[in-house]
């Protein structure tokens, strides 16, 4: 596997794979993390790819993942209120969104977080509390379930992780 920027021409299939990862969380009791919202929305993805910040995961040239990641100090708003619980502490840190595979093999993402993490060493994850699958992923990966956090696409609070 590869991982590489992704650019417009990507843009149909991550919108494939995010479509697969909707209806495979909703069929393994995640329903509501990215389903009733259609999440994401395209004009995300496009803003994401013209920033630079939208990756794709390719196996032979084909495209089987996609992820947001970035790093840097205080980049994402919603992790300024952590409840029960904490951060470790306020240095730079990489945070990784919309992770998604076509389910095609298995690693997909955890080649990716393991890339995200490789670029930082710090790296802040959030995860559905119905989203067991990348719940376990993340434990397994040697992140640590820091405390919870909200998001404003929806009423759901999510689990924040960090490692």
């Amino acid at each position: 596997m590869q991982i590489r920027h992704a650019s417009e021409a990507d843009f149909q299939r991550m919108t494939e794979i995010y479509t697969y990862a909707r209806d495979f969380m909703a069929a393994h009791g995640n329903p509501n993390q990215w389903g009733p919202t259609h999440w994401p929305p395209e004009s995300l993805l496009f803003e994401d790819i013209q920033r630079g910040k939208s990756y794709v995961c390719t196996e032979e040239e084909r495209v089987i993942g996609t992820f947001f990641f970035d790093f840097g100090e205080d980049i994402e708003p919603t992790y300024r209120v952590i409840e029960k619980g904490s951060w470790r502490n306020n240095d730079p840190f990489g945070v990784v969104h919309r992770l998604a595979g076509d389910g095609s093999q298995k690693g997909i993402g955890a080649f990716c977080l393991n890339f995200a993490y490789e670029q930082c060493g710090h790296l802040r994850v959030d995860t559905h509390t119905d989203n067991i699958i990348m719940q376990n992923l993340l434990t397994k990966l040697g992140f640590e379930k820091r405390g919870i956090i909200h998001v404003e696409e929806d009423a759901y609070p999510r689990y924040a992780y960090e490692k």
